[in-house]
This record gives C-alpha cells, sequence and structure tokens, in this order.
C-alpha cells in the first residue's frame, strides 16, 4: 500500500474515506499531551475513536428499525434484543455518540465520557474491563477533550460504508505508528497493512480450525480470516480464535476490534509477553498468522527452551525465536504464514544461517515471498513473507 498523500480533513462523512484526515487528527489532538506522556493518551484517543465506531453502526441500525419496513416491520428501536440479534451493540442514550456531541463544550464532559464507558460495559458483556473510564482526571484538559470529540463527529467510522473501507483499521495504524514514534519505539509491530494480511490469509485459506497469532497488535489477521471465511461460503465460528498481546493497550484495541465484528476470541486472561509467558503452551494450531516484531533486540531469551528445536536464537534478533515459536505450536498438519524483514532469508550473523538451514532442512519451508518496501507507516525497510508447513504429506 503505498505511502498516503496528506489532505484535508473530510468535511462529510461520504469524504471520510479518502486518506489524509489522520494526519490532521493527530496534529489537533496533540495538543492534549500537555500533561500526560503517549502511552496514557493512546487510551484518550483510541477510546473515543471505538466509541465513535460502535456508536455510528448502532446509528445505522437504529435508523433500519425505525423505518419499520421489510424485515423490521413491528421492530423496536429501543429493544437492545433487536440490536444483538445483528451483532451490533446496544448502546444506551448516555452513550450515544449523539449525547456526547451536544455536550462537548461542558465542563463535565470527562464525567460523560466515562459514564458512556461504564453504562457500555454494563449493558455488553463482552466489552467488560476493556473501556478506558479515567476521561474525568484532572489531568486532562476538558476544552481540549471537547474539541477532540468534535473532530472526530467529522470522521464516519462504523457504518455500514466506512466499515467495508477499514476506516477504523487505518486511523488505528496511523496513530500507533504516531505513538511508537513517540514512545521511541522500533514501528511496525502495532498493525500490518490491509494488502499484506489478505495475503497471508488467501495463501492459507483458513476455511475452518484453529487460528493462533501470538504477537497479535490490533487482531487485524483474525478479522481477515473471518472475512475470508465468509466469502467462500462459511460462518461466523467456523474458525476458533486465539492470540496473546504484550502491550495491554494494544490487547484491550484486539478485544474491542474484534468484539464489534462479532468475533468470540480467547486473548488469554491479560497482557503478557510471549516469550516469557505463553499463554497458550498446548495450543497446537492449524494456522498461525502472524507479524512480529522486526528484528527486535529487547526480548526475553531463555537458554533452555522447548521451541529451540532447530537452534538458539541470537539475544540481539528474535526473528528466529518468532519463527521456531510459530512451528512449536503449529499442528501436525497446520500451515504458518507471518511477515519478516528481508534480512532473515540471508542473515548469517550470530548463528541466524544455522538455525534457518535446519528449517529448511526439515523440509517446513513451504514458499517465500519478498515484498518491497514502504508498505508500513513505521518502517520504509522491506519485508517478506515466510510459508511453512508442518508436514507435506497431508
Amino acid at each position: 500500500m503505498p505511502r498516503p498523500k496528506k489532505a484535508a480533513a473530510p468535511e462529510s462523512k461520504s469524504s471520510s474515506a479518502n486518506l489524509g484526515f489522520e494526519a490532521k487528527l493527530w496534529l489537533a489532538a496533540d495538543k492534549l499531551r500537555n500533561n500526560m506522556d503517549a502511552a496514557e493518551y493512546k487510551h484518550v484517543v483510541l477510546g473515543l475513536m471505538f466509541l465513535k465506531y460502535i456508536s455510528d453502526s448502532f446509528e445505522e441500525m437504529r435508523a433500519k428499525l425505525f423505518s419499520g419496513t421489510g424485515p423490521y416491520v413491528g421492530s423496536d428501536p429501543e429493544d437492545a434484543d433487536e440490536y444483538r440479534a445483528e451483532n451490533v451493540f446496544w448502546v444506551p442514550k448516555p452513550a450515544r455518540w449523539t449525547q456526547l456531541q451536544a455536550n462537548a463544550k461542558q465542563p463535565t464532559i470527562g464525567k460523560l465520557v466515562d459514564d458512556a464507558m461504564v453504562a457500555l460495559e454494563r449493558d455488553n458483556v463482552r466489552l467488560k474491563g476493556v473501556l478506558p473510564k479515567d476521561y474525568a482526571r484532572p489531568a486532562l484538559d476538558q476544552q481540549r477533550l471537547g474539541e477532540l470529540i468534535d473532530l472526530i463527529s467529522t470522521i464516519g467510522l462504523g457504518d455500514a460504508e466506512n466499515r467495508s473501507k477499514d476506516i477504523l483499521g487505518r486511523v488505528y495504524e496511523y496513530f500507533l505508528t504516531q505513538f511508537a514514534s513517540a514512545e521511541g519505539k522500533n514501528g511496525g509491530q502495532f498493525y500490518t497493512p490491509q494488502c499484506v494480511v489478505r495475503t497471508l490469509v488467501e495463501m492459507l485459506a483458513p476455511y475452518k480450525g484453529r487460528i493462533y497469532d501470538p504477537c497479535c497488535g490490533s487482531g487485524g489477521m483474525f478479522v481477515q480470516s473471518e472475512k475470508f471465511v465468509e466469502a467462500h461460503g462459511g460462518k461466523l465460528g467456523d474458525i476458533a480464535v486465539y492470540g496473546q498481546e504484550s502491550n495491554a493497550t494494544t490487547r484491550r484495541l484486539a478485544v474491542m476490534n474484534l468484539a464489534i465484528r462479532g468475533i468470540e476470541a480467547d486473548f488469554g486472561p491479560e497482557h503478557a509477553d510471549t516469550f516469557r509467558r505463553d499463554l497458550h503452551k498446548d495450543l497446537k494450531a492449524d494456522f498461525v498468522l502472524a507479524n512480529p516484531p522486526f528484528n527486535d533486540s529487547d526480548w526475553h531469551r531463555v537458554e533452555e527452551d522447548v521451541r529451540w528445536k532447530y537452534g538458539t536464537p541470537p539475544k540481539g534478533n528474535a526473528n528466529f525465536a518468532w519463527v521456531q515459536h510459530f512451528i512449536h505450536h503449529l499442528a501436525p498438519a497446520g500451515m504458518a504464514g507471518f511477515v519478516l524483514a528481508n534480512g532473515s532469508m540471508s542473515s548469517n550473523q550470530s548463528g541466524e544461517g544455522e538455525i534457518r538451514k535446519a528449517i529448511i532442512d526439515a523440509d517446513l519451508v513451504d514458499c517465500m515471498v519478498a515484498l518491497p518496501g514502504q508498505l508500513f507507516y513505521s518502517t520504509q525497510i522491506p519485508v517478506c513473507l515466510w510459508f511453512l508447513v508442518r508436514s507435506k504429506n497431508f
């Protein structure tokens, strides 16, 4: 996906599909960071984006119920079960975006947002303990919070048109890049561009079975897998989703991302580092889909580990730790597709060449695909796709 050109913020929902409004949103919202670091700021912005997303989806469904035509004859727009039956979250009145926007200039806007989050969690079990609820804290400038709400109000997120264009995902990708930069972290690990995810999924063709991503970010691999299943005549639930994420904020966004799409997932009881604490230790997956951090030098290594079957990965680069973790979790007929930096195909440093050779000699590599650079917002380095097959006799 080529880097988008910057453009002015959209004037309407119909124009909000054009990439460019993210930059304006970041610059305007960045005023909030006077008294908070990027990690706190994530909760503020992404929580509001999620709230707007589900409110848009709710209002679209509400309009259909109010129409009283076709399958909606006799429907009650204020009956929560009408929405749940269509995999749409019920949004109680205090949590509706129109209510928050109407009160955006009030000095109590932070408390109103907190109350909205509490009401959403109360009425939607899948969101329990997921939503941020500290918008009323003194460190958060309430006037600027109101300005941020006004700005987000100009962006269509959760209606059918914008869901199909993955507007929330694209905003999320841009924002996480900015957060990563502000926190001094390497980019590339938070969100995988849709074109790359789609290539991985369509190569593996996960019609049904267990899908695992041990560094799942915002859950994009799972979302695309469900889309693939449904596009090929399957149904929601034909695949079982298992994920793990080390970043608490990102894990919450993954839970939200799948929840708004009606996808059931096992993310374990909490966030955790995959190498320190494998939350799905006994899982043997039919498909592994992942985009691990590129060339990660800051990872926890144990010398003696059952996963290091093909050689102990070096302390300075986790690439082949991830590869061996994927292999370890594959079922006898399992397949894996994942993204790595191009250097993984040729590096001979610190024993990486020997590990790669052992994996190839074991006949696990099915194919590899070299991709061009500039596919990610957060890194310009070229990447490659690895495809592994546990056994080619199936």
